[in-house]
């Protein structure tokens, strides 16, 4: 099993939540998510999360609640079991079976990203 790296939202702004569609994990072990913003519009502010899904019930769970992004540049988050946790920013955990990425929108004001992600094995 070698790295991979996924397009999970291509660059176009965005004023409303965006869940990226499920990602089935095929052995990475945990991810570099990538979050490149390029514009901005006024006042926007976006919070990232990294979900699992419970394959069961089909619920998602929290993984990395990411900080206010609310200008431009790029943020990364972390997760990998054993890495130091820094909170909003890495996680000490596997990456699961069934995950996505999740961004709220904290207001309509327009913001341009996009995301890839980075699977480490």
């Amino acid at each position: 099993m070698a790295n991979e790296y996924v397009e999970l939202l291509a660059s176009l702004a965005r004023t409303a939540n965006v869940n990226t569609p499920d990602q089935t994990n095929f052995g990475h072990k945990g991810l570099h998510l990538i979050i490149d913003v390029t514009a901005i519009n006024l006042t926007p502010s976006v919070v990232p999360t990294i979900q699992g899904k419970d394959p069961l019930s089909g619920k998602y769970y929290d993984l990395l609640v990411g900080v206010a992004i609310i200008a431009t540049g790029t943020t990364i988050l972390k997760i990998y079991p054993g890495i130091v946790a820094a909170a909003n920013v890495a996680a000490s955990d596997i990456l699961p079976l069934i995950w996505r990425l999740q961004l709220v929108h904290a207001d309509a004001d327009s913001i341009t990203y996009s995301v890839a992600a980075a699977l480490v094995t």
